[in-house]
Parts: C-alpha cells; sequence; structure tokens
C-alpha cells in the first residue's frame, strides 16, 4: 500500500477517528461497570489526535494499513469454539469475540475467579488509563498504565474507549491449568476493541496464553492490566497470526510488587501493521522480569515493539531479548526504553536487540535505550543487524544439505531460543510455522 503524504495522512486519520466515534454512538450500551471507565478513556483520546509520523513514537511507521479498516465495530463473531482447534489438555480456552460473555459455559479452573461488577467499577476508576497521572496508594493500576511510561499508548486508548466489556480476572492460588484466551477476526471487516484485566493476589500463579487471528481487513485493539501481588508469577505468552490487511494494536500494562516475577513472550508474523506495547513497572524492587520477542516482517508488512520498564525501587531484574526476521520491503521498529531511577541501586538490567536481514529492501530501526541515575548498578544494552552467516551455511552444505535447507535450518534456530519460552500450550498454533510462513494446518 502507498504511503500518503502527510496532510494527507493526516487529514484521513482525522476523518477515520470521526467516523469510528458517530458508529459507536449508534451502537448499544457497555457494561455499567465499564461505562465511566470508557467515558474516561473516550476523553483522553479525543484530546490526542491519531497517530502519525509527526509524533516521535510513531516516525517510523506508515499507519496507511490503519486508516484502510472500516471504522466501525466488528460485528458479532460467526466463529466459535467448535471451530477452533481441539483443546491440549490442561487448558482452559475462552473465546473473546466483543460481543458474547467469554465466560458463558465454562468452568473457570481452582484459584481463579470473575471480578464482581460490584467491585469491577472501582478498579477500573484506580486503572482509568488517561494520561498518566498518579492516583495514590489505592489507585495502584494505573501505576502501570501510568508510570511506566508517560502516557497510555494510543492503541491502549482506544480499546478502553470503545470495548463493551471487560473480562477481569482474580487468581488467588497457583492455577494448575492454562488459560488461553483467544480472538479470531476472521475475514470480517472492522474493529474488535479487547479489554482484560487481570489482579493476581500474593503467591498466586499463572499461566496465560493470549492468540490473536485476523485474516481481513480488520483492527484487532487489546488492552490488558495486570497486577502482580508480592511473590506471586505470571507466565504470559502471546501470538499474534495476522492476514495481509489486518492490523494489531497491543498494549500490555504491569505493576509487580517485590518478589513477583513475570515473564512475557510474544510471536507475531503476517500482520500489515502490528504494535506491541509491553509496559512494566517494579513498583517496590526486588522483582524480575523477563521479556522475549519475535517478529516477522515480509512483503511491505510493519512491526513495531516499544517496551517500557520502570524500577522504582532497588533489586530489581531484567533479562529482555528482541528478535526479528525481515524480508521483502519489510519494516521492523523497535524502542526499548529502560528506566533505573536513583532509588532503583543494585538493579540487573540487560537488553538485547537481534535483526536478521534476509532482503536488499527489508528495513529494521531499533534502539534499545537505557535511563540510569542510580550508581550502584549492572545494566547493559545492545543491538545487532546482520544476514545469515555464510559460513554458517556453508558448513551445513559440506555435509549434503541443500541451500534452502540449511537457511531454514538457521532460521528455525534463530526463532527457537524465543519461541520455547512460550507456554507449552502454543504448540497446537504451530508458531514456529507461522513465523517462518511454512505450510502447516491452519488451527
Amino acid at each position: 500500500m502507498a504511503a500518503l503524504s502527510m496532510p494527507t495522512a493526516v487529514a484521513a486519520a482525522s476523518s477515520w477517528g470521526s467516523e469510528f466515534l458517530l458508529s459507536l454512538e449508534s451502537g448499544g450500551s457497555p457494561e455499567p461497570a465499564l461505562a465511566a471507565a470508557r467515558q474516561r478513556a473516550a476523553q483522553a483520546l479525543a484530546d490526542r489526535p491519531l497517530p502519525s509520523r509527526r509524533q516521535e513514537a510513531w516516525r517510523f511507521t506508515d499507519i496507511a494499513p490503519l486508516l484502510a479498516i472500516t471504522p466501525a465495530l466488528l460485528p458479532p463473531a460467526t466463529t466459535g469454539p467448535a471451530t477452533l482447534s481441539s483443546l491440549r489438555p490442561g487448558v482452559v480456552r475462552l473465546v473473546l469475540d466483543g460481543h458474547g460473555d467469554p465466560l458463558a459455559g465454562v468452568s473457570l479452573p481452582a484459584g481463579i475467579e470473575a471480578i464482581p461488577a460490584a467491585d469491577l467499577e472501582a478498579l477500573l476508576q484506580e486503572r482509568s488509563t488517561d494520561r498518566g497521572q498518579d492516583r495514590g496508594a489505592n489507585g495502584a493500576s494505573n501505576h502501570a498504565a501510568a508510570r511506566a511510561g508517560s502516557e497510555a499508548p494510543w492503541g491502549g486508548l482506544l480499546a478502553a474507549a470503545t470495548a463493551g466489556q471487560v473480562l477481569a480476572l482474580r487468581v488467588r492460588d497457583v492455577v494448575e491449568p492454562t488459560l488461553e484466551l483467544v480472538s479470531d477476526a476472521a475475514s470480517a471487516e472492522g474493529v474488535l476493541p479487547l479489554r482484560l484485566l487481570l489482579i493476581l493476589e500474593p503467591e498466586a500463579r499463572l499461566e496465560l496464553l493470549q492468540v490473536h487471528r485476523a485474516a481481513g481487513a480488520s483492527l484487532t485493539t487489546v488492552l490488558l492490566e495486570a497486577r502482580l501481588g508480592a511473590g506471586a508469577r505470571l507466565s504470559h505468552g502471546l501470538i499474534g497470526q495476522g492476514g495481509r490487511a489486518a492490523v494489531l494494536l497491543a498494549d500490555l500494562a504491569v505493576e509487580q510488587d517485590p518478589g513477583s516475577h513475570f515473564a512475557f513472550t510474544s510471536a507475531v508474523a503476517g500482520w500489515a501493521l502490528s504494535r506491541l506495547e509491553p509496559r512494566v513497572l517494579q513498583s517496590g524492587g526486588g522483582a524480575t522480569t523477563r521479556l522475549r520477542s519475535l517478529q516477522r516482517v515480509d512483503g511491505r508488512q510493519i512491526a513495531d515493539q516499544h517496551s517500557q520498564v520502570r524500577f522504582e525501587g532497588p533489586e530489581g531484574e531484567l533479562d529482555q531479548l528482541h528478535k526479528v526476521i525481515a524480508d521483502g520491503a519489510g519494516r521492523s521498529v523497535f524502542n526499548g526504553a529502560v528506566a533505573v531511577p536513583r532509588a532503583a541501586q543494585r538493579t540487573d538490567a540487560v537488553q538485547l536487540s537481534r535483526s536478521l536481514l534476509l532482503s536488499d529492501r527489508a528495513r529494521i530501526d531499533t534502539k534499545p535505550q537505557l535511563e540510569i541515575v542510580a550508581d550502584d548498578v549492572k545494566c547493559a544494552h545492545g543491538a545487532t543487524v546482520s544476514r545469515l552467516q555464510s559460513e554458517e551455511l556453508f558448513y551445513l552444505q559440506s555435509r549434503g544439505i541443500a541451500a534452502a535447507n540449511a537457511s531454514r535450518l538457521l532460521l528455525r534456530g534463530f526463532c527457537g531460543e524465543v519461541l520455547r519460552e512460550l507456554p507449552a500450550a502454543a504448540a497446537i498454533w504451530q508458531p514456529l510455522a507461522m513465523v517462518l510462513a511454512e505450510e502447516a494446518p491452519r488451527p
């Protein structure tokens, strides 16, 4: 899709936003507990223009695929659990279509429960994704959505302002089954906004897998907010499988109490435009964060990841690895920000970006960055952009492996370092075949 000129892009964006808001006015009312939170987010959204290259965070990103989406809510899904892959043992699946109740007919496993509507309204008020104002000790949520960065991302605000329901869950204990959240826009056209809220009580444990798929000209925008109590552990995987005209905007806001552990692994490929924005706040230090991500771009696809990690106490740990495979005229953008203020003494943070260029026309823009004020830390970052190594290809070919198969083996090894950290339940979605665009049965 040809890039729009700057004035044309700005005018088109303004028109798209206006049309979408008008379409929502004629739709049904959201859940009562969600109405006030939606109104707050909508006001914040109204005060902020649609993304454009005039904004620093979007200056490398062509939003033409977003503007090509029909500015109206996606109609109720015609697909359901019966059309999805069979569940593996030890997995509880919730299907998210933006309309039906994902908990209908589902028995949640022991240790996890839906947050009652009476409590949800207060929680959402605390977690209101406005422009990042601190709300005090009782409003810790939006600590993650706010203090981890200067303001909530545009995609997260869009989801908060337009989602007609929120999946809100409280984890009180060690949950044995994997919780799988699936959305599939299929070939439908329109916007699918999703909002999720997770509260992990102290020492609680959960393995979570998000799967977002789309084949048509649709926008899936999802906001997931999570609060991890002291000693809690959340292992979180995300798989995004898109079509040539589909767009994915995923905003993840996580706040960690001391002693908690958060591991996030993502694999995304096939979208015309995908943008992941994980933002993590270690509110008191003494927590561990592990981030792993893998993107594949081809054709004229664009894949962005803008991560923010902030330490607000001592002895926190971060281990981050971001990987990209860029082919065709695809473009990847990575901006990883780590903030270590004076209060975060003895922080141990490592951030690495590794990218493979398979085409002379592909482009990688990568910027790992550390902002360090504390003086007793172990922090490092780095970035590499390279091609498949000729020595490694020669070694494999010298042992009778054809050139195409040798390249494929090296790519599999490059991907495996990230994909092996996805929850075991991810195997049924064929993440390696998805990333490498190999033939595989579509679940």
